[in-house]
């Protein structure tokens, strides 16, 4: 006799709920259910998620009974356990749920949920007279649409409560429950064609040719591409996708098929990768004195520390070094890491790891499809995947962020470059994770190296490696022969004076593009603001535009004729006159880079111009398309905000032009200067080419201000000195850490009170660590009113138990009945 074990299994669903949720296993998928596999399982009334296996176990949960998982999506597991601990990290480090990590971190096209529906039963013999009125509704609706949702069967009931009603009908036998989720993932199947056997022989070949040019031109058309695909011309074989072979032929796909009746050609299909992978070409990369040095001397530290910092100035060519160490780890049958601030970064960066290690380099963003995106995990997951006749197996993935969380087997170097970026740190949705730390953490649990590279290093960073926690290198001469460029600065509070700007042009300035352009070089406009124009601004009684959902002005942008808001995305078109006084005195004030893009053309009619903002890059190859043309030379001046920036290589800029470096300093927050210096550094870094020094003019109204000067001398120590004095008097980062604590309500009175409440109940169990609660300089956003209180916490072994304090704070904090409705948000360690 068989004893039937009763097995039960906690399931992490992506919800931002705490802890996972306890079901019970039915007895015939007890040999299939496996740790990290997906189970679809009912949740709440109606709803049905694609869950995680955390843990199978005998205990039955106490106080209720268990439901039962409705199926397993996977024969596999797709998460595996050193991912569960790299989100339970995440999750208690970043004071948020595991479903929350698990949310962020899986593809969207394994993240599956849905509403339970009902449908008629096969069996089922409907007799309308025996029906009620409500039964009849919902059958006529089911014949209809096949499918409804629990939701839509309420409306159309007009039932609040349908669930009765339904379970009358089940036991009826009319309808039946459907809680399955579909699995969406599809290999990429790809239809060849080939010659069938029997006319592979010349002679039978040849009867069909001549056949083909006497009746069917078309036919024969199509015959002549295949031999010319197929590479029957050049002795080669090469199989032959269906679309390449009929698209040249005019009415090609019925010539196909008649081919294919006559039993000339045969179709199959194969499983092909998403992706085009580039062949291998070169081999090993030269390093010059400068460089070699630094990757000696990393591979000497990596012996005794976790983690080194590269400090080598703009075009230094850390590039080549991470390529050197990138092949070191691989040889060594490891894999390999790079980190990337910006998706934009990517399309140039991976062409050159290509060249080097050809499909062995995959790239891994959100801009990918979502076939695509699991398509990159599943290679990871299982070692590699099916093409054709080939098996793509990746050893070094590229990506932003969100590439961390692929499911990694031996994970040997993590690169993480421009490492000062912040666009490593997520801010919203939770977790607000740095990509930055979350790497190192994650080095540290694989036995993994970390390398941050960076020009600019972020002040946390430099002053680890100065400490000796982090290992140091440096590279202090630009690769190549080039020269470091020649910072020069406008003063625009003169050059407006004298009424001698051409727009937003200082002469200095717009002599140099001049001369530029004549010599064929290229030239570079940074302004960190995208529109066409910040604010619209009654001359008559000072009226602006502010967003109804937000506490801020709407930006005009001129290509769509409308009035935005950055925040949430609300638009409407521009007044004609004022809707306060009537005045038609309405005045575009302030410039954003689509301005600067449409001006350009009244002074260089000849240039091409390409603008890269957040406007002009929201498609999948936006960036890419951007980027080539530029790097091509099919574009004369680039005009962008702060994606510019980002480590991309062009060696034919003799310009960058800073238009306003003023925005940067005057923003109200510690890191400000710091950030100004990283910014204008890193843009300056896109002048120059070999033998010929570029030139960057620094537009400002404050000449002499500290940091403007730290850049033009290319002084980062100074920079470095000066503000982490500042940050030690004031006990900032890296001395202390922060947690910002956010209250958001929709009532303003609600949102002070409880503001209020929380600050003081937090400041009892941290006092003098509390300062707040404070409205951000943008206090409402989508109608969220939002108030601001930052705790510092000493840096100490008792960190982590402190950050478990605040959270049990906030948690009691929301069990109260009045409090419930308001939205607390964790951010540790803001930027």
């Amino acid at each position: 006799m068989v004893t039937r074990q009763t097995l039960f299994a906690d399931i992490l669903l992506p919800l931002p709920l705490q802890g996972c949720f306890t079901y019970r296993v039915p007895f015939e998928l007890n040999d299939r259910i496996r740790l990290g596999q997906r189970a679809v399982v009912p949740f709440g009334r109606n709803k049905v998620y694609a869950g995680l296996v955390k843990q199978i176990h005998e205990q039955a949960p106490a106080g209720f009974q268990a439901r039962y998982i409705h199926t397993l999506l996977d024969d596999h597991p797709v998460v595996t356990q050193q991912q569960f601990s790299f989100w339970e990290w995440l999750a208690a480090y970043y004071l948020c749920t595991e479903g929350e990590v698990m949310a962020a971190a899986l593809p969207p096209a394994m993240k599956l949920a849905g509403e339970t529906r009902i449908a008629l039963s096969p069996a089922a013999r409907i007799q309308s007279d025996e029906l009620t009125e409500k039964e009849q509704a919902l059958v006529a609706a089911l014949k209809a649409n096949k499918l409804l949702t629990l939701s839509e069967a309420s409306d159309t009931t007009s039932l609040p409560k349908v669930i009765p009603l339904i379970k009358t009908m089940i036991d009826k036998g009319i309808i039946v429950i459907k809680e399955d989720l579909e699995n969406p993932w599809r290999p990429r199947l790809v239809k060849y064609v080939r010659l069938a056997p029997a006319f592979s022989n010349e002679k039978k070949l040849k009867d069909i040719f001549d056949d083909c040019e006497q009746k069917a031109p078309r036919q024969l058309q199509v015959l002549m591409n295949f031999l010319k695909l197929a590479g029957s011309l050049e002795g080669e074989q090469k199989e032959v996708p269906r679309d390449a072979l009929t698209a040249p032929v005019k009415g090609g796909s019925a010539a196909l098929k008649a081919l294919e009746k006559k039993g000339v050609f045969e179709a199959y299909e194969t499983v092909k990768s998403y992706f085009d992978h580039l062949p291998a070409g070169e081999k090993d990369i030269q390093l010059n004195s400068f460089q070699e040095e630094a990757w000696q001397d990393i591979r000497k530290q990596f012996q005794e520390k976790e983690v080194v910092l590269l400090h080598g100035v703009t075009s230094s060519g850390k590039t080549e070094i991470y390529i050197k160490l990138i092949r070191e780890y691989i040889e060594r049958g490891q894999q390999v890491l790079y980190l990337l601030p910006e998706i934009a970064l990517t399309s140039q960066i991976i062409k050159r790891l290509q060249q080097h290690f050809g499909n062995r380099a995959g790239i891994y963003h959100s801009r990918f499809n979502p076939m695509e995106r699991v398509e990159v995990w599943n290679n990871l997951l299982h070692g590699g995947v099916v093409s054709g006749d080939d098996t793509i197996r990746y050893d070094l993935v590229l990506g932003p962020r969100s590439a961390m969380f692929l499911p990694f087997h031996d994970l040997g170097l993590i690169i993480v470059d421009e490492e000062h970026e912040p666009s490593f740190k997520q801010h919203d949705p939770a977790p607000r994770y740095h990509a930055r730390d979350a790497a190192i953490y994650l080095a540290s649990m694989l036995g993994a190296k970390v390398l941050l590279g960076s020009a600019t290093p972020s002040l946390e960073v430099y002053a680890s490696a100065r400490s000796g926690k982090f290992g140091f290198a440096s590279i202090e001469k630009r690769h190549g022969g080039l020269l470091m460029p020649e910072i020069l600065v406008a003063d625009l509070r003169r050059e407006t004076r004298s009424r001698s700007m051409k727009s937003h042009f200082t002469p200095m300035l717009f002599d140099n593009i001049t001369e530029a352009l004549a010599k064929g070089e290229q030239v570079i406009l940074f302004q960190n603001r995208r529109g066409f124009s910040l604010r619209l601004e009654c001359e008559q009684c000072s009226w602006l535009p502010e967003c109804h959902q937000c506490d801020v002005t709407l930006v005009y942008h001129k290509k769509i004729n409308k009035l935005k808001c950055h925040y949430c995305g609300y638009s409407t078109m521009p007044p004609a006159d004022c809707p306060s006084c009537s005045s038609p005195a309405l005045k575009m004030k302030g410039f954003g880079t689509e301005k600067i893009e449409e001006e350009l053309p009244l002074f260089f009619p000849d240039a091409r111009i390409a603008r890269m903002d957040l406007d002009t890059t929201r498609s999948k190859n936006a960036y890419r398309r951007i980027i080539e043309d530029f790097e091509h030379g099919r574009v004369d001046i680039l005009v962008g905000t702060q994606m510019i920036s980002k480590g991309l290589d062009f060696d034919n800029v003799g310009v960058v032009g800073i238009l306003n470096a003023d925005n940067m300093l005057n923003f109200p927050d510690f890191r400000a200067h710091e950030r100004a210096f990283q910014l204008m550094a890193q843009v300056s870094g896109r002048a120059g080419r070999k033998n010929k020094r570029g030139k960057v003019i620094i537009q400002s109204y404050h000449t002499g201000h500290p940091v403007i000067q730290q850049v033009t001398e290319n002084d980062y120590q100074g920079m470095y000195r000066q503000q982490i004095s500042e940050r030690r008097k004031f006990q900032y980062p890296p001395f202390t850490r922060l947690v910002m604590v956010t209250v958001m309500h929709a009532n303003p009175d609600l949102l002070n009170d409880a503001a209020e409440e929380l600050t003081e109940q937090i400041r009892q169990g941290f006092p003098k660590k509390v300062f707040g609660p404070e409205y951000p300089s943008v206090s409402r956003v989508r109608n969220q009113y939002i108030k601001n209180t930052m705790v510092k916490l000493d840096r100490s072994p008792k960190l982590a138990s402190d950050k478990r304090a605040l959270a049990e704070i906030v948690r009691s904090f929301n069990r109260e009945q009045r409090w419930k409705p308001v939205r607390v948000i964790f951010n540790v360690d803001p930027v």
